[in-house]
């Protein structure tokens, strides 16, 4: 197996390698690869990692030896799969690695926004608590959680690991069925339609692929009809929600507060309607709910064994 990692740096300079360079027989790596680089850096290998540098068909025609393309992350947008299956490469990826951290994440998100945390934070910094009248600040308005109804759209692995931290909070789970998917009983949880889900949860969060049946599933109409404290988490995929209506739908108060870790663009290089300093009670951080040590090492545990599979 000749084996190339296109950009190395996306899993971070403090995970181990060798379980797949053990595997590979080696690993030759590259920090980052630009489009016009991808060709001559595969040119000559059977297998290729990727995390998010694009294959296209342009790319796999040009490159006869390639065999195996490997995806150290679990969305496979980047990869031209029917170039992939007319040539007869396969395309490996990753999944089930970071249930912990997401759900952490998605948590921490949501406890975030429900205490307002970051608010009287900022009130502390400005000097507000020591000009106070009395012993505390009760200025933002908080949500206890317990009793609280939890929306969650997407019940794979992280769907199911979010659900479970939310139980033992003592929230009640509420499942949205995604268009096509059938209703019914899961876990003992109701799934229901996104348009009966949406006006009972007090927090909604997504957990679902963007496809084309789920971009933009939550605009401006579905926003109108949550209720006007609920809180939307997305640590899913940016553009399953439109950003403009979320912002709009913020600043009018038509929701309570949302906490995401993705966006349409990422980097955000060409500004977003998320990241305007006006919106309140909204958390951004910058797609980290993945990436902890730990599930970043279990990416290269997993991409090694999808690998000695193939061997």
């Amino acid at each position: 197996m000749k084996a190339v990692f296109l950009d190395a740096t996306t899993l971070g300079e403090d995970v181990d390698l060798s379980p797949v360079e053990q595997v590979a027989g080696g690993l030759v790596k590259y920090e980052a690869t630009s489009p016009g680089q991808v060709v001559e850096r595969i040119g000559g290998f059977d297998t290729v990692l990727v995390n998010k540098v694009v294959l296209a068909r342009e790319h796999i025609e040009q490159c006869p030896d390639l065999k195996t393309i490997a995806v150290v992350a679990t969305g496979l947008n980047n990869i031209d799969l029917n170039a992939a299956k007319d040539h007869g490469i396969r395309v490996l990826n990753v999944k089930n690695y970071g249930r912990s951290t997401v759900a952490q994440h998605t948590m921490a998100l949501m406890l975030a926004l429900a205490t307002r945390l970051l608010d009287y934070d900022r009130d502390v910094r400005a000097g507000r608590w020591a000009q106070s009248d009395m012993f505390c600040l009760m200025n933002h308005p908080i949500l206890e959680l317990e009793g609280r109804t939890l929306g969650i759209l997407g019940y794979g692995d992280l769907g199911q690991g979010v659900a479970e931290r939310a139980k033992a909070f003592g929230m009640k789970i509420l499942l949205g069925a995604r268009p096509g998917q059938a209703t019914g009983e899961v876990d003992g949880y109701p799934r229901i339609p996104l348009n009966e889900l949406l006006p009972q949860v007090d927090v909604l969060s997504l957990h679902c692929l963007l496809t084309d049946e789920t971009r933009n599933l939550i605009g401006a109409p579905e926003l109108q009809v949550m209720r006007s404290d609920a809180l939307l988490i997305n640590t899913s995929r940016g553009g399953l929600v439109d950003e403009a209506a979320l912002a709009n739908a913020l600043r009018k108060g038509v929701i309570g507060g949302a906490g995401f870790d993705v966006l349409t663009e990422e980097p955000p290089v060409n500004g977003n309607p998320l990241l305007a300093d006006d919106i309140p009670n909204l958390i951004v951080t910058p797609h980290s709910a993945w990436a902890s040590r730990e599930a970043r090492q279990r990416i290269v545990e997993i991409t090694a064994r999808n690998l000695a599979s193939v061997l």
